[in-house]
């Protein structure tokens, strides 16, 4: 009985001596908790080192530009009978007196003027379309008097020099379904393929002749997203149906609330065509369709570093910390896709990056 007390007591003393360490170590704990200066991010955070090296940096997406021509009707077939031949294809560039197609094998030729072919031409006929008539004989080298709008000596003979010259009868009268008139020349034309192929009968008056711009329109259908790295004056490269570069810069956007849809206007560098001298490549019916490079930060050459290695300081000035924990002000040239062109700091020089693991090289 006696030596189970002394048991018991040895016991509770054992226990209470625990209590009291282990009671002692948690307020240790807490202590040391709750005093311990917060560690410095700089030399707590895991990072890694990078040299500065020469490159470039740039950003750019890549979408598909319309390429599309609008028309409009410039001129009236007057020749009846069946098409023996087609002389011009769509979107050729044609000028006073170009052969336009064959009408029993008889030419008909675009000229210049506003009032249309309406009759026959000839010696002493006066009026508007005979000063027409007479620009297009000067411009062929046929006629050298005034185009004063009187069918004199001088024009019947340069009329007859023009059909020799197309290998027709030389009557010194021009037929009615000889000449089409449109407003403006040289111009990008196209006929209506429907009406005018070989073989074709025509009845005369078919609308025929289409007039052409000097360019098709450029246009890029986007999304929000992609119209907000597009302002105005980015630069894009278009690239033609035969693998050349064309350069274009957008000028606005269009929104259509109906379609919902953004439309990107594009226009070449001061004013220039597109298309440049090329123009032809793109078809005059339908729609094209061109892989196009859209810059959206235009490419700068230097010192480059990624750009989370970019510290900011409470004052707001960018700097690179080096090996040595010495920190470098730098000016930044440009950034994209987590690269960043750098002033302020030697090639070569290792920089502090943040990593992904403890520690550092």
């Amino acid at each position: 009985m006696t030596t189970d007390r002394r048991a018991g007591r040895i016991v509770s003393r054992v226990a209470g001596g625990v209590a009291l360490v282990a009671v002692g170590a948690a307020a240790a704990w807490a202590a040391l908790t709750v005093v311990k200066p917060a560690e410095d991010p700089l030399t707590a955070s895991p990072f890694t080192y990078v040299e500065v090296t020469s490159g470039e940096v740039g950003s750019s997406i890549n979408l598909n530009t319309v390429a599309e021509w609008t028309t409009v009707p410039v001129g009236e077939n007057r020749a009846q009978g069946v098409v023996t031949a087609v002389a011009v294809a769509a979107g050729d560039e044609v000028s006073q007196g170009a052969v336009l197609y064959f009408v029993d094998e008889r030419p008909v030729v675009i000229a210049q003027g506003t009032v249309p072919m309406y009759r026959a031409i000839g010696e002493k006929a006066v009026g508007t379309d005979v000063a027409q008539l007479q620009q297009l004989l000067v411009a062929l080298g046929h006629y050298d008097g005034a185009a004063d709008g009187e069918a004199g000596w001088g024009t019947i003979t340069a009329i007859k020099a023009w059909q020799k010259s197309l290998g027709l009868e030389a009557t010194g009268t021009v037929g009615v379904a000889d000449i089409i008139f449109v407003p403006s020349l040289p111009t990008r034309i196209s006929l209506d393929t429907e009406v005018i192929a070989r073989g074709a009968t025509l009845v005369g008056g078919e609308s025929i002749v289409k007039g052409l711009p000097a360019s098709p329109s450029f246009t890029i259908p986007v999304t929000d997203g992609q119209a907000a790295m597009m302002p105005t004056g980015t630069r894009v490269e278009v690239t033609s149906p035969s693998g050349t570069l064309w350069e274009a810069f957008v000028t606005d956007q269009v929104s259509s609330t109906e379609t919902q849809t953004i439309t990107v206007n594009l226009t070449g560098a001061d004013g220039a065509l597109i298309c440049l001298d090329a123009c032809a490549e793109i078809p005059v019916t339908g729609e094209a369709r061109l892989t196009s490079r859209i810059v959206t930060v235009e490419p700068v050459s230097g010192l480059v570093v990624p750009s989370a290695a970019l510290v900011t300081s409470a004052e707001g000035t960018v700097g690179v910390i080096d090996k040595t924990g010495t920190r470098h002000p730098v000016s930044v040239l440009a950034a994209a896709r987590g690269m960043s062109v750098i002033e302020g700091v030697d090639e070569g020089t290792s920089v502090r990056v943040p990593g992904t693991t403890g520690g550092g090289k």
